[in-house]
């Protein structure tokens, strides 16, 4: 079982000093104004936060999967938004940097982790959600030149002013079983045939920036085809679980962050001629978040320990995805009932976390996909 190093409570303290200083004051402006957190971003970047899993020869922090994991908790349990655009990144990142040459590294890693711009993965297209055998996007090499065509959709950090490498799938051909052959491309903001479509309203992580993205006859340098030839839906699987942790450590977030402005709320309000906290009814409320919290951070933590030591974390990353993000969701909507009229309010965190909450339900895998992974793992 995982134990908190006095290393990770350092971390730990730091993020939550930014968070509460740097992020909490503005993030109902970000709400309202569905934009993307530039300067929280780039001081995120100096501070080292956003490249901390990552090695420091590219401008990483050198640590480890614990201490990211209670990078995003922290930091979402004030604003899931900023935190899934640091975990987006990281997506981008990942794949980089396990398969990526050196000079794509160099190139297109490093600006990801120290700040200066944000990555994208382009997987996800109107057909193809969890369906990923479904893209439709293809790429073919003509005269030295990738030439991809195809759309995707739903992808965050795409549209903003600093997005800069997108890490795209596309089809490349057929596999002997007739399936279709899916490799990843790095395709810079400014290739010739890319642009960005409309910016997409979501009913939670509205201060990150999401888009639809269009390829139209866009050419790439052959050597940006990321790994080998046929690799992409191995590459991309390699990194699912990781996703599924810290998608569930956002929910984490979500559920501490929930917990703890009930019980402010709690303690500051009466009703009928008593304090709020001295309900029976709400005080069970909190005893539930508080179980689950607890929880959700005993799986989360183990899952990211056991990603940190090489050891297989599959169904844990599953287990703990689904737990966290439906007990997140449970917790966000208490919050919205112990704070009233004012719980629907998005001047209120309360009301921004319940949406927030929802979207963590759906992606990196539904609900449904969790406990379709689970219980074939456990019949198997």
């Amino acid at each position: 079982m995982y134990q908190v190093s006095e290393y990770h409570e350092t971390i730990r303290e730091a993020v939550r000093r930014f968070a509460e200083q740097e992020v909490a004051p503005h993030s109902h402006t970000l709400w309202e104004d569905e934009e993307f957190p530039y300067e929280i971003w780039k001081k995120a970047g100096e501070l080292g936060y956003i490249g901390l899993p990552y090695p420091e020869a590219y401008d990483g922090g050198g640590g480890d999967w614990l201490g990211f994991a209670i990078v995003l908790e922290e930091i979402a349990r004030v604003d899931c938004a900023v935190a899934v655009s640091i975990m987006a990144n990281s997506t981008a990142a990942s794949l980089l940097n396990n398969f990526g040459t050196e000079a794509q590294k160099q190139r297109y890693l490093r600006p990801i982790l120290d700040g200066s711009q944000v990555g994208c993965i382009g997987l996800t297209e109107p057909n193809a959600g969890s369906d990923a055998a479904n893209i439709q996007t293809r790429a073919v090499l003509e005269n030295g030149q990738w030439v991809i065509n195809g759309s995707k959709t739903f992808i965050s950090n795409s549209g903003s002013r600093i997005t800069g490498p997108l890490v795209i799938a596309a089809v490349t051909g057929t596999r002997p079983d007739g399936r279709k052959e899916l490799s990843n491309f790095i395709v810079p903001n400014d290739a010739p045939g890319f642009s960005t479509g409309r910016k997409l309203h979501k009913i939670g992580w509205r201060g990150s920036s999401t888009s639809e993205l269009f390829f139209q006859n866009c050419t790439i340098p052959a050597d940006h085809l990321l790994g080998e030839v046929g690799s992409g839906l191995k590459q991309t699987l390699a990194q699912v679980s990781t996703g599924r942790i810290l998608i569930g450590i956002l929910g984490l977030g979500i559920l501490q962050g929930s917990l703890e402005r009930s019980v402010k709320y709690m303690s500051e309000r009466t009703a009928f001629g008593k304090q709020l906290n001295q309900f029976q009814s709400l005080q069970f409320k909190v005893a539930d978040m508080a179980t689950n919290a607890h929880a959700a951070r005993l799986m989360l933590y183990d899952a990211a320990v056991a990603k940190d030591e090489g050891r297989p974390n599959d169904l844990q990353a599953s287990m703990a995805k689904l737990f966290a993000t439906e007990k997140a969701m449970e917790a966000a909507h208490q919050a919205v009932q112990i704070h009233g009229g004012n719980g629907i309010m998005t001047e209120y965190p309360v009301s921004r976390a319940f949406g927030d909450a929802k979207v963590l339900e759906i992606v990196e895998g539904t609900s449904e996909i969790q406990r379709m992974i689970i219980s074939r793992t456990i019949l198997r």
